[in-house]
């Protein structure tokens, strides 16, 4: 019994120093980095801040012991990488050091991490051959355009989980190795100067992952010459007199004419594209390639009112982490996710494992000085875990911006709409109560924090967002200060308006964000959508239908018929409709502040069983993609 109690202080003693001493390492060894690289931004990398928390591009794993990804893309990084700097980090599975200038040998010590399982180098200069030690983890290798010289590494046929190769637009030359392609998702080999023949393994993939080699051929590029028998030679065919004649004068004279008159049309092309172009910026008119919802590679409109001499102005808020600048930020690929009463938003992929949501603001009516002044106070009261923070802005004379995480699991909106009439639950009355609760603390934050004058002036089900444990978020907050009365007035449905707000077109107040919330808890009993929705025709004014429904004692017609389905739920569904009823009185005095919402709608279950649970961070919310929703 001595011996066993003597072993476990030994191993206390040993082993649980090791797991910060294995994060000491790891920051020591990014601290040398940082030192031998030098670097255009200015990293916030200090031994006195908390490493998991507080070290730019540095994500930690969930025990926080260990750091497993690094992520500076774009911040100026140049010079050479020394060894034993990145590569005594082997606990690291996500490399990405994108878009920078980084030169030199790429150290064999960093790409034969054993736990790596992504490297992300293009965009620099790196030069000398490829490592021939790779980690059999690794699944996506992406090396392109650099000067990369020397063969494909041989140990890349070992990779049995590699779904990504990148190597294009670098100076490798030799065969093609037959590689594993069942997992093997995206091959690029092009503009290299590859010779031979390509495997049959790798016929599958597309001209373009191929072209720009010379000296390589077989399927998809040109088939392979067989070689001619040295015993026969190929015998040249006898020319006739003809054949060696030199074109007529008259031949060439109409060739000339021709390859003139092409050019000619050619640049009364240009000349009419440029023009038209032209015209078109000059309107001032900015057109959405895609509809509401729809999907775009690189809307063409994207970054278009940017500056040339303000790029890098973007503006980031405090306590940011993110390491991208303005010109990466238009160098991304987006996707148009949909138009709200304040722009259109896109979904912006920088990288691997930055996706944000970028709104093209339009109707702003005030100036830079004031309009940076209201981004400060959104930024420190959004600091609650039911906001989505805003991360970074920009500002200029033609185009504003505004930078928010991306919420994979997409908005209340969208949830209830493809709730309705399919059969599936996903939003059963758990769900939606836990939406309501998270949503109302939101709520009831901005306005604690904000002051008795600062409100949201937009809440709807679109900009009530979803975490992926399906906490409710608010989004859009404090933008109606900022935007054109004209831009969120609409004449003809009051909406989520509140009466004095539609009919009265007063500003916007507390009491009616309290009305507003109530319109989304009815959407939310009901089912049913308080503005036009794509596919739906069955828009009322929920206040009023659901009056008209309660007065006549029909009060179970209300519900949703997918609540329907569950027992033991109409007193609380009961209970949380008198809170919305109270919240759409018709007079604003006779409305509940937000922080009585909250109380009541804890009533309902008590507050233990009700507490929302932590939102998940920016960086787990990030990495799940979907086609969810963005606030509008």
């Amino acid at each position: 019994m001595r011996i066993h109690i003597l072993l476990a202080a030994v191993a206390s003693v040993f082993v649980l120093p090791g797991i910060v001493a294995d994060l000491d390492s790891d920051g020591q060894a990014l601290l040398e980095f940082s030192a031998s690289v030098p670097h255009r931004r200015k990293l916030n990398w200090n031994s006195t801040l908390p490493i998991c928390r507080s070290w730019t591009g540095i994500k930690c794993s969930k025990d926080g012991t260990r750091v497993v990804a690094i992520h500076l893309p774009g911040v100026g990084l140049y010079g050479s990488i020394p060894p034993n700097s990145i590569g005594k980090l082997d606990a690291l599975r996500v490399l990405s050091l994108r878009g920078n200038r980084l030169n030199g040998n790429l150290p064999s010590d960093i790409l034969s991490i054993a736990s790596l399982q992504s490297v992300y180098l293009q965009q620099n200069n790196f030069t000398g051959n490829i490592p021939t030690s790779l980690s059999p983890q690794l699944g996506v290798l992406n090396l392109s355009f650099n000067s990369f010289t020397g063969e494909i590494p041989l140990a890349v046929k070992n990779l049995s989980r590699l779904s990504v190769l990148n190597l294009q637009y670098n100076l490798l030359s030799g065969v093609v190795p037959d590689l594993d392609s069942s997992r093997l998702k995206n091959l690029n080999l092009s503009h290299n100067m590859l010779n031979g023949s390509i495997p049959d393994s790798l016929k599958k993939f597309p001209l373009s992952s191929f072209m720009g080699n010379s000296r390589l051929c077989g399927e998809p590029l040109t088939q392979c010459l067989a070689p001619s028998p040295l015993s026969s030679p190929p015998i040249p065919e006898k020319q006739t007199p003809t054949a060696s004649k030199k074109p007529s004068i008259a031949a060439i004279i109409i060739i000339t004419v021709g390859a003139c008159s092409v050019l000619f049309l050619l640049a009364l092309a240009i000349v009419f594209f440029c023009l038209k172009r032209k015209i078109s910026d000059g309107s001032g008119e900015v057109k959405e390639r895609v509809a509401y919802g729809g999907k775009s590679e690189k809307p063409e409109d994207f970054g278009s009112g940017v500056q040339d001499a303000e790029k890098n102005k973007l503006v980031f808020f405090q306590g940011c982490s993110y390491s991208f600048d303005l010109e990466d930020l238009l160098r991304a690929s987006a996707e148009v996710l949909g138009k709200g009463s304040y722009g259109t938003a896109y979904k912006a992929v920088l990288d691997e494992a930055t996706i944000v949501v970028v709104k093209r603001l339009r109707e702003v009516c005030v100036g830079k000085r004031e309009f940076e002044q209201h981004m400060e106070i959104i930024g420190r009261i959004a600091q609650h875990p039911n906001i989505v923070p805003p991360r970074a802005y920009y500002f200029s004379k033609d185009e504003k911006l505004l930078v928010c995480d991306y919420l994979p699991a997409g908005s209340l909106s969208a949830a209830l709409q493809s709730n309705r009439g399919t059969g599936r639950n996903q939003l059963d009355w758990e769900s939606r109560l836990k939406i309501a609760i998270g949503a109302a603390k939101g709520i009831a934050h901005i306005h604690s924090e904000g002051g008795a004058k600062f409100t949201h002036g937009n809440i709807k089900s679109s900009n009530v967002l979803l975490t992926t444990s399906m906490d409710g978020c608010i989004s859009d907050i404090g933008l109606c200060p900022l935007m054109n009365n004209a831009a969120t007035t609409s004449p003809r449905r009051p909406g989520y308006r509140a009466p004095e707000v539609f009919i009265e077109t007063r500003r916007v107040t507390q009491k009616s964000d309290v009305y507003s919330f109530g319109v989304v808890v009815l959407e939310m009993l009901t089912g049913k959508s308080a503005v036009p929705v794509a596919g739906h025709d069955d828009v009322v004014d929920l206040p009023r239908w659901v009056r008209s429904v309660v007065r006549e004692e029909w009060t179970a017609e209300v519900f949703d018929v997918e609540l329907m389905k569950y027992q033991n739920i109409e007193e609380e569904m009961v209970q949380m409709l008198q809170i919305a009823l109270s919240c759409v009185a018709k007079a604003p005095d006779m409305r509940p502040t937000m922080a009585e919402v909250v109380r009541a709608i804890e009533g309902i279950r008590g507050p233990a069983e009700t507490e929302t649970e932590p939102q998940p961070s920016s960086d787990d919310n990030r990495s799940k993609d979907s086609n969810a929703g963005t606030p509008e």
